[in-house]
Order: structure tokens, then C-alpha cells, then sequence
């Protein structure tokens, strides 16, 4: 099973992952906004550099259950 099927069965069955999926599509969605301006105020780089991390962190959290669902399910 490669990784886009296991994301597609846990955002069935996992209510976490699924919520962690939207949040990050989301915050990608609020940055590729934000990537389109041609000039970002001080306030606005900070709140850019705030959702980039916290998008990282869900993606990360997104790869830990990824991993997660491979370890139980490959033995």
C-alpha cells in the first residue's frame, strides 16, 4: 500500500488524521495566498513564518500516523 492510499484510509477511519488533512490544506491554501503578494509587511512575514510551521507540524503529525499504520500493519 503506498502512502496516498493509507491517507485515503485514514481520513475514512481516523477522525485525527482527517482534521490534521483539512487544517493542512488549509494553512497550504492561506500561504499560497499570502505567496502571491508581491510585498509582505512585517506583521504579515511573521504570521507567514507562524503558518508555515504549524502547517510543517501537521504534516509531520500526518507522516507519524502514516508510519504508524505501516508498523501495525506490515507484520
Amino acid at each position: 500500500m503506498n502512502d496516498e492510499e493509507i491517507k485515503e484510509l485514514l481520513r475514512r477511519e481516523n477522525e485525527e488524521f482527517k482534521k490534521l488533512d483539512e487544517e493542512h490544506k488549509s494553512l497550504k491554501s492561506l500561504l499560497a495566498e499570502m505567496d502571491r503578494k508581491v510585498y509582505l509587511s512585517a506583521d504579515e512575514e511573521m504570521e507567514r513564518k507562524k503558518l508555515q510551521k504549524l502547517k510543517l507540524s501537521k504534516k509531520d503529525r500526518m507522516a507519524e500516523f502514516i508510519r504508524e499504520y505501516r508498523k501495525s500493519h506490515t507484520n
